[in-house]
């Protein structure tokens, strides 16, 4: 019966339940130090700001090409 034959079996068994969910906890919220919560947030914080310079780059590239087709073209 899942190791849980008796009520002091069961009490042991949810106890341990009991204190990997604590840890878990812990891994998740923090207790004072960062979290995988707070890591998460960090990372996808960070992932925005490299998004946004990446479209910084590419549409000073795209506008640096059209200027050089343009002066090209019409030598202006």
């Amino acid at each position: 019966m899942n190791g849980c034959e008796d009520m002091a079996q069961c009490q042991k068994h949810f106890e341990e339940i009991h204190r990997k969910l604590d840890r878990l906890d812990e891994a998740i919220r923090g207790n004072g130090k960062p979290g995988m919560q707070l890591r998460l947030d960090r990372l996808e914080a960070a992932e925005r700001g490299r998004s946004r310079i990446l479209w910084l780059i590419a549409g000073s590239a795209v506008t640096l090409a059209v200027t050089a087709l343009w002066h090209r073209l019409i030598g202006g």
